[in-house]
């Protein structure tokens, strides 16, 4: 199932080894503090579980979303470039 994980992390070595694991995971990055890609319901548990030591202050979040199809079918992109957020996201996400 795709899934869309994103985050707020305040410190900047914690952000880039978020980002690091979720590179390991398959994600790929489609903005600053955003990453999607194809993971199962056990990668997911694992990845909350590994994420889950880089929220060290109150205002830290990682919000790890499942996107059925259906729902992915639904997703809008809007870019100034077509091309950069096909090849991000994939032939099959409408652009606008």
């Amino acid at each position: 199932m795709r899934t869309l994980v994103i985050y707020d992390i305040s410190d900047d070595r914690s952000r880039v080894k978020v980002s690091t694991i979720l590179k390991e995971f398959g994600l790929r990055r489609v903005q600053y503090s955003g990453f999607m890609g194809e993971t199962n319901p056990n990668d997911r548990e694992v990845l909350e579980r590994l994420l889950r030591r880089y929220l060290t202050s109150e205002r830290d979040s990682i919000y790890i979303v499942p996107l059925c199809n259906r729902c992915f079918s639904l997703l809008r992109v809007m870019a100034k470039s077509k091309r950069e957020k096909e090849r991000l996201l994939g032939e099959d996400v409408v652009v606008l």
